[in-house]
């Protein structure tokens, strides 16, 4: 049981402020605060803190969209999006992925933030944020792709009837595992005749299928999908030759489908002429020798890359963002000993987030703000619910198919998915490839770009173009 076995009343924070969003004087609320779920026989059992950002005065339900927003991790609070994007206030970074600094961080008003048009509710799951399990519940029965998807439905669910929003269309915007949340919880709580339909699924740095980004002997889809990425990133720290961004990392594409995946399959069938001409072209495209990729049979490790491919220089990539650099202790190392995107930009956000509750929020609490649990990531529960009487076989997670039913179901569903070019942990090419199957209408998604990575809101010009599209998936005709 949990430090909160008799729950106390549910606490809340309420303040008022004003701000310019697209060119528009707003008024607006912030209500943060808990609410508490109950479980089928009326106990407590989770409760969950939220930011409910509400433009003043509210009016007509029906002609105000609200968007529910969320990281991911698993583990992650949301002050990612919440400070770096969608908020009314923003941490401003280094936009060329040099290093933050240290305190004091500069945060000002965003006038990209979508107040003007929609209401933004940021959701920390359990064991994030101010989030916890109550009453009889163990912190572990928040953990797990359906235990999450079933407690943020039924928050979304309390918090429309609460807030008298269930005419408004409903939008879920997640970022990295978000993306599997969004999809879970629209699943979850579109099926059926008591179906809650959304409006749109904003994802931001795009997994799905974790097929795709697991990386492990005899998948050889990661190395498929990572190849544009790398690409880019070659091109990007002058390790390849082309005119055209676009027409290199194109050029990857194609030859991943069509030469790279056929030779990982052949295996130890392919013959020593073929293997070298698929080395000399990944050479080209990912910026690294011949002799190593012979040596590591022609499989890219993204780890293994960002510490191999500059190490002439003493310089690893970051995973999140491949533009950041870093230096580690030991030059002879076969992985980086951290992620230079993450060390940069953390400290920051996380200083930004903090100062943001206990000044402009006033949220006076002594309980501490869980910015990321890694318990939580550790001991998540990534299986899915099966059919009674049925077996399991080992695989990883995919909620494509998932999306697939839902555009078939809700043909006005509107997805926009949003790619960093230099994004390893997410790769853009993942997110393609997933949408070319698993039932889902590609041509129905709006897919866009960033010459950035995973967090593509820390370079400037990523951040006004992913707002600008955001407002445009928010658009309601």
């Amino acid at each position: 049981m949990t430090d909160a076995a008799t729950p106390d009343a549910p606490r809340s924070f309420e303040s008022r402020h004003e701000g310019a969003f697209g060119g528009r004087s707003i008024t607006y609320r912030c209500l943060a605060g808990e609410t508490h779920l109950a479980d089928a026989k009326g106990a407590k059992r989770a409760s969950i803190f939220s930011f409910s950002y509400l433009a003043e005065p509210q009016g007509d339900p029906a002609a105000r969209p609200v968007v529910f927003a969320f990281n991911g991790g698993p583990g992650s609070a949301s002050l990612w999006l919440h400070m770096g994007a969608m908020g009314p206030l923003r941490v401003v970074v280094p936009s060329d992925a040099g290093h933050a600094g240290l305190a004091p961080y500069r945060v000002v008003a965003n006038p990209l933030c979508p107040l003007d048009i929609a209401d933004i509710v940021f959701i920390d799951p359990p064991g994030t944020g101010y989030s916890r399990m109550i009453g009889e519940a163990k912190p572990e029965d928040g953990w797990g792709l359906e235990q999450d998807a079933d407690i943020i439905g039924k928050f979304v669910q309390a918090w429309l009837t609460a807030h008298r929003r269930w005419a408004s269309p409903r939008y879920l915007c997640g970022e990295s595992y978000g993306t599997t949340r969004a999809v879970a919880v629209a699943g979850r709580l579109g099926a059926g005749l008591g179906a809650l339909a959304f409006n749109g699924l904003g994802l931001i740095s795009v997994v799905l299928d974790f097929h795709t980004v697991r990386f492990e002997p005899g998948n050889p889809l990661p190395d498929i999908c990572a190849l544009p990425t790398l690409a880019a990133t070659a091109l990007h720290h002058g390790l390849a030759v082309a005119e055209d961004r676009d027409a290199f990392i194109e050029a990857a594409r194609v030859f991943a489908v069509e030469q790279y995946l056929p030779a990982l399959v052949a295996g130890s069938r392919l013959d020593d002429a073929r293997r070298r001409a698929v080395a000399e072209r990944l050479a080209a495209f990912t910026g690294l020798s011949v002799d190593w990729l012979l040596r590591t049979r022609l499989r890219i490790e993204p780890a293994r890359y960002r510490r191999e491919v500059l190490r002439d220089r003493g310089i690893s990539l970051g995973r999140f963002d491949t533009r950041y650099t870093g230096r580690d202790n030991d030059a002879a190392g076969e992985v980086p000993e951290n992620d230079p995107s993450s060390y940069a930009v953390g400290p920051a956000y996380i200083a930004a987030m903090n100062d943001h509750l206990t000044r402009a929020l006033a949220i006076d609490w002594e309980r501490p703000y869980v910015n990321v649990n890694r318990e939580a990531g550790q001991k998540w529960d990534w299986k899915a619910t099966l059919p009674e009487g049925a077996t399991r076989w080992p695989a990883a997670v995919n909620v494509a198919p998932t999306l697939g039913r839902l555009q078939r179901e809700n043909p006005g569903l509107k997805v926009w998915m949003a790619n960093g070019l230099y994004d390893l942990a997410t790769p853009f090419f993942a997110a393609e490839t997933t949408a070319a199957g698993n039932g889902i209408d590609a041509a129905a998604i709006s897919m866009t770009y960033y010459a950035a990575g995973h967090m593509m809101y820390l370079h400037e010009p990523s951040l006004e173009a992913l707002m600008a599209d955001m407002r445009r998936w928010l658009a309601v005709p």
